[in-house]
């Protein structure tokens, strides 16, 4: 499904036109990746989180070069489904 695909369905479920679903949608998500960059995790109950992982400093291999390599700290973001989505998802995907 994709970004249109997701303003469609909620235009058609609403009845709200779909430029207007399109702006809310795209607020939606400049509001969640502001808050991110900020290094504010973001809470939607019944749905999951996104948030702001840290990564440690590692060591890795260039196997090409035959060289080592550090990876220094770094925060990813990263999405953690709630509970009762997962479970809806195990029951009725197949």
């Amino acid at each position: 499904m994709t970004k249109a695909d997701i303003v469609n369905e909620i235009a058609k479920n609403t009845g709200i036109e779909k430029v207007t679903v399109q702006k809310t949608v795209e607020a939606l998500m400049e509001t969640i990746k502001a808050s991110m960059i900020d290094g504010n995790n973001v809470y939607l109950r019944g749905f999951g989180s996104f948030i702001v992982k840290k990564r440690a400093q590692k060591t890795a291999r260039n196997i090409s070069k035959n060289t080592t390599i550090i990876i220094p700290a770094h925060h990813i973001p990263a999405f953690k489904p709630a509970k009762a989505f997962v479970n809806k998802v195990k029951e009725n995907v197949k």
